[in-house]
């Protein structure tokens, strides 16, 4: 299934695309990919390849819905940013003021504009387990994310040194969007950016009847048993062929990866920032709060940073230049990036838990939207 392209593309680059597409997954072993091209202003193109799931034999779809994993990074960053603009977050703030009980033991106490740019330093532990069943209510899967945080109450490092990407920290920009906003996190997150950006396919929970992608793990039969003993019982589903599935699950920690949705949605969020703040007409960022979020000002590892987009230092010279960022986890590997030069967007998504050459594919779209 694809959309039909809403400005002229060259078709021969289309084809090559697709055809890189289709390598990479094969190459990769990747099970099913959706994949779309956005401009400042329109959804350009969007295309599923393989299998949203393999059992069943359902495609993949630009309305598969993915786990975003940590590219909800981005949207957590622009509610906060957003709350910023309207007078009621000071970035510059202690994030002790707001989360009394997340402070640095000595030294230079984190500000919230240090969660942003993961330079707080925060402390960054495997998240594998920080999972739930897809049935949890909100209630159980606030109770864990309160249990990781009190397990890492403290910054591990001074604050204000490089950059050192922290999932963790994004737990505590959620607490601190939820205690300026006065009400839940996922509940600002939706009212203030999901529904004025008409995102309305994408959420922090699984949806009875819609088409959602199956999640998996390569890997020989085995490493079956050690993945069931790494996951949270029930999450390890079955064997097709050399790929396990995983059944469906929430993640503990909205603030850090919790979305769920197709790329469609992605695609206007990243409308949205490469129109300055503004999206189907409505401004949501200043034009100066988007420019800020995606200017790389601090290098870090292994990323460089700014107010949530980040690039690879190896990147830093890359042509056309660009920011983007990941999400990836058990079952799902995904990326969106901002061509500011271009005007265009890329959002790949994809049912696999390995890397696959994501900038490659990318990149093959490029010529056709140029």
């Amino acid at each position: 299934m694809a959309t039909t392209p809403t400005r002229p593309t060259d078709p021969a680059a289309l084809n090559a695309a697709r055809a890189t597409v289709a390598s990479l997954m094969a190459g990769h072993h990747v099970p099913g990919l959706s994949v779309a091209v956005t401009d400042a202003d329109r959804l350009l193109f969007a295309e599923g390849f393989g299998a949203a799931d393999l059992a069943t034999a359902r495609p993949a779809t630009p309305d598969t819905r993915y786990l975003w994993f940590s590219m909800s990074k981005i949207a957590t960053a622009t509610v906060a940013v957003r709350l910023a603009d309207e007078g009621r977050l000071d970035l510059d703030a202690p994030v002790r003021d707001l989360v009394p009980g997340y402070a640095a033991r000595s030294g230079e106490q984190p500000r919230v504009r240090q969660l942003l740019d993961h330079t707080a330093g925060a402390a960054n532990p495997l998240p594998v387990r920080w999972v739930l069943p897809a049935a949890a209510g909100d209630a159980d899967v606030s109770a864990a994310t309160r249990r990781v945080l009190d397990r890492h109450g403290h910054p591990k490092r001074s604050a204000g040194g490089p950059a050192r990407y922290s999932n963790l920290g994004y737990l505590v920009l959620a607490e601190v969007v939820s205690h300026a906003a006065g009400e839940p996190f996922e509940q600002h997150v939706e009212r203030s950016l999901l529904q004025p950006a008409g995102m309305t396919a994408t959420g922090y929970r699984h949806r009875d009847g819609a088409d959602h992608a199956t999640g998996y793990v390569r890997l020989p039969r085995p490493a079956t048993p050690l993945l069931r003993a790494a996951l949270p019982a029930g999450t390890v589903g079955d064997r097709h062929g050399a790929q396990v599935a995983l059944r469906p699950f929430r993640v503990a920690g909205a603030g850090y990866g919790g979305l769920i949705g197709p790329v469609p949605d992605a695609a206007r969020l990243l409308r949205l920032h490469l129109a300055d703040g503004v999206v189907d007409g409505r401004r949501l960022l200043a034009p100066e709060t988007a420019r800020a979020m995606r200017t790389i000002a601090t290098p870090g590892r292994p990323f460089d940073l700014g107010l949530g987009w980040f690039r690879r230092p190896a990147d830093r010279s890359a042509r056309p230049e660009f920011v983007e960022h990941w999400g990836t986890g058990g079952g799902f590997w995904n990326a969106m990036r901002l061509y500011p030069g271009l005007g265009l967007g890329v959002v790949v998504m994809a049912n696999t838990t390995r890397a696959y050459d994501h900038s490659a594919l990318m990149s093959a779209l490029l010529p056709a939207f140029t």
